[in-house]
């Protein structure tokens, strides 16, 4: 009964902030194996092809992706990303979170979670690795606020918010981690 409970005020409040607000456009995020866009450089049409620059900070960013998806090596992946400079960047910074967090320090993870947010408030996968920390601390409520910011930015079906919604239903205490 309770989930039940839960899951209608979730949809109506979704359906509030719908209707409530003025003609929006639903924004998704990137993937998090893309690396961010360069800062402030506007490619005129003659300059189609990607700088050198950028060409190595796609593959740097592309093997600390790999670091830590593929060998799991979150120590690696946290120097490499901080290496490429661009840790204002929300896709860098969260993924910095993201290591910190699979290391145990909860922390310093937190203050990378923020300052991917700071960066990007609509960087959605940030919205769910954060509101996965949320439920590995005991915090419910504020994971549930992830929740409802993630339909927001990409709706109910999106991979993000079925994973975070995965965490919440299960019981609390669980020691899983996500």
């Amino acid at each position: 009964m309770t989930k039940f409970v839960f899951r209608l005020l979730t949809l109506a409040m979704l359906t509030l902030t719908l209707t409530a607000a003025p003609v929006m456009s639903v924004v998704y995020a990137a993937p998090d194996n893309d690396p961010p866009p360069p800062k402030d450089k506007k490619k005129k049409s003659s300059e189609m092809h990607p700088s050198t620059q950028e060409t190595v900070f796609a593959s740097e960013y592309r093997t600390a992706y790999s670091a830590i998806y593929d060998r799991h090596d979150y120590t690696a992946a946290i120097a490499q990303l901080k290496a490429l400079g661009r840790d204002d960047s929300a896709a860098v910074a969260n993924l910095i979170g993201y290591s910190y967090r699979q290391l145990g320090d909860y922390k310093v993870s937190q203050v990378w979670y923020e300052r991917a947010l700071k960066a990007d408030p609509n960087h959605v996968k940030t919205w769910q690795y954060y509101g996965l920390w949320q439920v590995e601390q005991g915090n419910r409520e504020s994971a549930q606020y992830h929740l409802n910011k993630i339909a927001a930015l990409a709706g109910t079906s999106s991979e993000e918010y079925r994973s975070l919604a995965a965490a919440l239903e299960k019981a609390p205490g669980t020691g899983l981690v996500y």
